[in-house]
């Protein structure tokens, strides 16, 4: 990381926009979420500051610690703030950065060329919503610091002694009456952001440190996102080394782009903007895709790997077992969309397909060995696809849902209307009989399947349309996959998988999550996938019969009964085992059953989840399992 020593970076450049007063009355609109989401954006507001100065060419490390007591640090070698008085507000720059709302470099011409954070609403948020904050800047061979609570400072700057370093840091311990869900930071999340930041901005160090566990890892990628495609592709096999590269910049934006294919049937393409993950594409990414498609299919009709008469490879093709990752910095980024997470800049989309086509071409030509390895698999893809459409036909949904015609024997409700209705996906005939006669017909219907779907994840699209129980649940569910798929023309609002507490049970459980997030992700972050929660004892004493889900549960209600009570417990190896009335109480009614909604955190981590999981590598399994096997309790088998 090469270290600018040009612009001065001073109180001038800091400018003002408004107070901060509503930030703790309405924290969400300024974090987005008061959950254990919005208070990581806490240290990712810090973090920005710091990746800022290292874009800008003045900070080469920064370290993020994780206190005992919930607090975080975060320290960097950048310039430190600007300690001077600012003259409009008559106070010292860094408690005009951390007490005003939008008072950063961030929003002037000059401070920063490329900025990151997605609300950019800077520290000053993480002031207002932390019980206590000290910031401690080393600047001008001097340290200085300054303490707040609830964002007010609690004395004025001041110098608590010398130096020869430059930085700046800031620790913060959260306020419980506003994070009322949790205060505790998450090991996992924060590591994988870090590892994010890291790659997306090379040759940056990144320390994380935890001190509740003892663990530590350092984050620095010299190979910035080829790093990236690489990791993602850790558990694939890779069709060629190392993955293609292409940068430039044009008109002050800066494009990165990194792409390898591997064996898989998925593709696997993940965009950022000035290092945020742009869940919903953009114009950036909607450049890469064109340009993929028309210089493969330009290549392969001037090699003949396409006729003349054959039709061109879709979008769907040429991306087939791709990993992409497209990065561009841009310094007036609009985002768009439901989650503000869509670049809208109409400019970028011609200077990254310009770009990229350019680089691409010039790469197939003097690799011609990978190059038809990549076409070949597109072309292969194009006949998979050709068989699906001619599978899927079959599966179409009719006007009146022909219940006797599906594979699967649908047990289908009452009511016509989607929001109320709830769907049960049921592994066998025997528990598939018991939520038949124990559920309420109007809105609950039942799909038992026969043993275990097909693992999708090893499987292209022809093969899984051709499965009995996969095309049962398409046509229940009603909305299509892939290209068809329709999220309003859902019969059912929530999808509620229940499986047996055992190790089958959990196979299909994941088959299913797996078929889901590969070919109707929309519906999983709708959020209309459920996971059933059948309780694992039943507890009876005289008369008198309580269930519990878990093994603390069930130690509770044993203490209720009282010591030396007479009480006999059963443990539930299978659904099965209940009668439909049980079944009823327990688990399908919505006064009292225990459900846990599906949601997708991190499509990064869960991609690379169900690939170690289900794909066909299996050192990465193994080394999952070897991790993992010690946080195993109760393991039916």
């Amino acid at each position: 990381m090469s270290v600018n020593p040009g612009t001065t970076y001073d109180e001038s450049q800091i400018q003002v926009l408004e107070g901060l007063e509503a930030v703790r009355k309405r924290p969400g609109m300024y974090i987005g979420s008061t959950s254990a989401r919005g208070l990581h954006h806490l240290v990712w507001e810090v973090v920005d500051n710091s990746i800022d100065e290292a874009l800008a060419g003045y900070c080469s490390r920064i370290e993020v610690t994780v206190h005992k007591d919930n607090s975080i640090t975060v320290v960097d070698n950048g310039r430190g703030i600007p300690v001077g008085e600012n003259t409009k507000l008559k106070k010292s720059t860094v408690e005009v950065v951390l007490t005003v709302l939008h008072a950063g470099g961030k929003f002037g011409g000059e401070g920063y060329k490329v900025s990151g954070g997605l609300h950019g609403v800077g520290v000053s948020v993480v002031n207002a919503l932390s019980k206590k904050l000290i910031v401690t800047v080393k600047l001008k061979g001097k340290v200085y610091q300054q303490e707040y609570r609830c964002g007010v400072p609690q004395y004025e700057l001041k110098e608590i002694g010398e130096t020869n370093d430059t930085g700046t840091t800031v620790t913060f311990w959260p306020d419980e009456t506003v994070f009322t869900e949790t205060t505790e930071f998450d090991y996992d999340t924060l590591q994988s952001r870090i590892r994010e930041l890291a790659f997306l901005n090379r040759g940056i160090e990144i320390v994380l440190t935890d001190e509740r566990t003892d663990e530590s890892q350092t984050f620095l990628y010299e190979g910035g996102i080829i790093s990236f495609v690489e990791y993602l592709n850790r558990t694939r096999e890779a069709l060629h080394q190392p993955p293609i590269f292409v940068e430039g910049t044009k008109d002050n934006i800066q494009v990165e782009v990194a792409l390898q294919y591997n064996d898989s049937y998925s593709e696997n393409i993940y965009s950022f903007a000035n290092n945020i993950n742009t869940h919903e594409g953009g114009t950036h990414e909607s450049g890469f895709k064109s340009a993929l498609t028309r210089i493969l299919n330009e290549y392969a009709r001037k090699y003949n790997t396409i006729k003349e008469s054959d039709a061109n490879l879709s979008g769907d093709d040429v991306r087939e077992g791709l990993t992409a990752i497209i990065s561009v910095k841009i310094p007036e980024p609009q985002f768009e969309g439901q989650t503000k997470t869509k670049l809208g800049n109409s400019e970028v989309r011609g200077i990254v397909e310009s770009l990229f086509a350019e680089k691409l071409q010039e790469f197939l030509e003097e690799n011609p060995a990978i190059a038809k390895k990549i076409v070949e698999k597109g072309v292969q893809a194009q006949r998979a696809r050709e068989a699906a459409r001619k599978a899927r036909e079959l599966t179409r949904r009719k006007s009146v849902l022909e219940v006797s015609s599906l594979p699967g024997k649908l047990a289908d409700c009452s009511s016509k209307d989607a929001s109320i209705s709830e769907v049960y996906i049921v592994e066998g005939d025997s528990a598939g009989g018991s939520a038949k006669q124990g559920r309420d017909r109007h809105f609950q219907a039942i799909l038992p399947l026969r043993g275990k779907i097909l693992n999708v994840e090893k499987s292209r699209l022809d093969k899984i349309l051709s499965n009995a129980e996969i095309r049962a649940i398409i046509t229940a569910l009603g909305t299509g996959i892939g290209d068809d798929f329709d999220l309003a023309k859902a019969r059912y609002h929530k999808i509620i998988i229940m499986t047996d507490a055992d190790v089958d049970g959990a196979h299909i459980r994941t088959l299913l999550l797996t078929f889901f997030y590969r070919y109707m992700r929309k519906i999983i972050e709708a959020g209309y996938v459920y996971i059933a929660q059948p309780p694992l004892y039943k507890l009876e004493r005289n008369k008198t019969v309580r269930y519990a889900y878990n093994d603390r549960q069930r130690e509770i209600i044993m203490a209720e009964f009282g010591e030396g009570a007479k009480v006999n417990v059963q443990r539930y190896k299978g659904l099965g085992e209940m009668n439909p009335g049980q079944l009823w109480e327990t688990t399908m009614d919505p006064e009292s059953r225990a459900m846990l909604q599906v949601s997708i955190q991190d499509a990064i981590e869960a991609d690379i989840m169900f690939d170690t999981l289900m794909g066909d590598n299996v050192e990465p399994r193994r080394e999952f399992i070897q991790q993992h096997a010690k946080y195993v309790k109760n393991l039916d088998i």
